[in-house]
């Protein structure tokens, strides 16, 4: 179940082609435009993708990092730890989160087998709410509907809402990476924990069959 967590927390977050046709200002319509958008540029390259799972680095970095504030996300599982970094060791540690997050999207996204999505219905949003969740139902004929909530921020400067935590089954992503990372932190310091992720993020994406 860790993996299709995982594969949640993304899955509906990865936003389409065309850029400028997705609406920003109101979290609900983002979230069904970036999905129904997502699932239709994975059906049309699944060909290429089945040859090449790379590929999927690149759609993520092109299609989703514009709707996602990593460096909010970073900074929250950073948490207390966050104001012992310098600026310099922040913005390293945002910068292995952000592609930490691009190969475990691209590892998640090569399990994509044409599942259903069901969204929470747009409606208004108080002029003065800055964090959101939104409702999505995940239909698969294998499994049992699964929910989720996307937590989505909006930006006070321009207005546009950004995702940047999902919880799934009642567990939150962020939190989730607050408690592995936390020990580490403390006892290592941030430097230790940013040499890990790109560790982590350097690892070749393949297919699910290929890591059995």
């Amino acid at each position: 179940m860790k993996w299709l967590r995982h594969a949640l927390w993304l899955i509906v977050m990865i936003p389409g082609i065309t850029l400028a046709a997705v609406d920003q200002s109101n979290p609900y319509r983002l979230i069904d435009q970036v999905a129904k958008q997502t699932f239709s540029r994975l059906k049309a390259e699944q060909v290429q993708i089945q040859r090449n799972p790379e590929q999927l680095r690149t759609v993520v970095r092109q299609e989703l990092l514009p709707y996602v504030n990593a460096r909010y996300a970073a900074f929250k599982v950073l948490g207390p730890n966050l104001k012992k970094t310098t600026a310099q060791q922040r913005n390293a540690f945002v910068a292995a989160f952000t592609e930490y997050l691009v190969a475990s999207y691209a590892q998640v996204l090569t399990q994509y087998t044409d599942q259903d999505i069901k969204i929470e219905s747009a409606k208004a949003v108080p002029a003065d709410r800055k964090v959101v969740s939104v409702r999505v139902d995940i239909l698969d004929n294998q499994r049992p509907p699964i929910r989720l909530d996307f937590k989505l921020r909006k930006n006070s400067k321009t207005s546009q809402w950004q995702a940047f935590d999902m919880v799934a089954e009642g567990v939150s992503m962020i939190s989730t990476k607050q408690s592995e990372w936390s020990g580490k932190l403390r006892s290592q310091g941030v430097d230790a924990v940013t040499q890990d992720l790109k560790a982590l993020a350097a690892k070749p994406i393949r297919r699910e069959a290929q890591n059995q």
